[in-house]
């Protein structure tokens, strides 16, 4: 049992209460402390674990034995006392053991807690320190995490992206601050498309061409939970670079005004 106010306060209170009612029983008529004594040692398990409890239940039974044997006032105890004695044995050690395993198990959740958060926050630091965007939705399409990357992407402040926004808000917010290298009347369609992916879990990668040039594949994933992950990896050069100008009419000739499902291709090409 370590050593400590916490280890010894169970033992050193449960003597304490023995002691008081063996010296007040030869005054006044004082009722049995088994009662107390077991809410000490719960007390002791509570504060310390199961060897501090059992300590505490130990010295609480043999306290009261002798505060039946004094208040006898003979040699012997009668059968009621070892009844009672019994009982008060029992209970003391059924107590000393839940609330000890109680405290044990208590002690290991909080400790896998602490090292929850830790990973959580190490994790979170680590993605904030990439250069794609990363944003985790839960089953509902709320935005439980949202890293650097994609708050400098879509100018996004930190109090909004703080606030568990929905990600039809992130949508929203990138259109009204001009960030989707698209014509206003396609951003209506543009949105609804996103939304559907995201609702439906489609893993499909999609280039998003942004105003300042910047081009990012999008992917959505699907998370156990309902959740989603989404990220927006940055392949500007990739793009870029590998779509000739010279191909802007094919691209333009494949343009479909119903689903526009090639515009980012042809915003890259414009």
């Amino acid at each position: 049992m370590p050593f400590g106010w916490r280890a010894i306060s169970g033992p050193v209170l449960t003597a304490a209460i023995a002691l008081l009612a063996i010296l007040l029983g030869n005054y006044v008529s004082v009722p049995s402390p088994a009662p107390l004594l077991v809410c000490i040692v719960a007390l002791a398990g509570a504060l310390s674990g199961f060897a501090s409890a059992n300590t505490s239940a130990a010295i609480g039974v043999i306290g009261a034995a002798l505060f039946f044997l004094n208040h006898r006032g003979g040699p012997f105890y009668a059968t009621a006392d070892l009844v009672r004695l019994g009982l008060l044995a029992m209970t003391a050690a059924g107590t000393a053991a839940i609330t000890g395993l109680m405290r044990e198990r208590l002690l290991g959740s909080f400790a896998d807690e602490r090292r929850s958060h830790a990973t959580a926050a190490r994790l979170s630091a680590a993605l904030d320190q990439v250069d794609i965007g990363i944003v985790l939705l839960d089953a509902e399409t709320r935005a439980e995490f949202i890293n650097r990357a994609f708050r400098d992407y879509f100018a996004l402040p930190d109090e909004v992206a703080d606030g568990k926004p929905p990600f039809i808000a992130l949508m929203y917010h990138g259109r009204d601050t001009g960030a989707f290298e698209l014509p206003e009347d396609e951003l209506g369609t543009f949105i609804a498309q996103r939304m559907e992916m995201v609702r439906i879990g489609d893993a499909t990668p999609i280039n998003i061409a942004l105003r300042n040039g910047e081009v990012l594949r999008f992917v959505c994933a699907a998370l156990p939970d309902g959740g989603r992950m989404l990220s927006y990896t940055p392949v500007t050069d990739l793009v870029r670079h590998t779509d000739a100008p010279a191909r802007a009419d094919y691209y333009l000739s494949l343009r479909d005004p119903a689903n526009r499902r090639l515009i980012r291709s042809l915003r890259v090409a414009q």
